[in-house]
């Protein structure tokens, strides 16, 4: 059994999400800095079989590019570079970051953990990931 992994990539932040085996549910796997993501996922991938990187894909509400988008675009070229077996696939990451602060909010989460970033960027990666398991099913 492989899992789904999902990328919310930042300029120094990265949130990153994972399936169950089973492809059921998708969980806030960590947030990580930037610099750390190849590294990290050498590691997990190492310890877990995954079948598909999805990263989230940054645009605006007319389609276009945002200041984001270049970023993004050049961390698919090393993620296929460096994980060649493994297909990488783009997500829409548009209102994740709000529906994320919604949940947390929902969840009852204190101000203080809300503040912290990474939590919306873990957050918003486990969104894209449930929004695209939804949409497979």
């Amino acid at each position: 059994m492989s899992r789904i992994i999902c990328i919310d990539y930042g300029g120094k932040r990265t949130g990153l999400a994972v399936t169950d085996p089973l492809k059921i549910i998708a969980t806030s796997l960590t947030t990580i800095e930037t610099k750390e993501l190849i590294p990290f996922l050498k590691k997990y991938f190492a310890e877990e079989t995954v079948e598909l990187i999805l990263i989230g894909e940054p645009l605006n509400l007319d389609d276009s590019a945002t200041h984001a988008t270049p970023l993004v675009k050049a961390a698919i070229t090393r993620l296929k570079k460096e994980f060649p077996l493994i297909p990488v696939q783009t997500v829409d990451e548009r209102y994740t970051s709000k529906l994320a602060s919604r949940a947390m909010v929902e969840m009852g989460m204190k101000k203080k953990d809300r503040q912290v970033k990474g939590n919306i960027d873990r957050i918003a990666a486990t969104i894209m990931l449930q929004e695209y398991l939804q949409s497979i099913s």
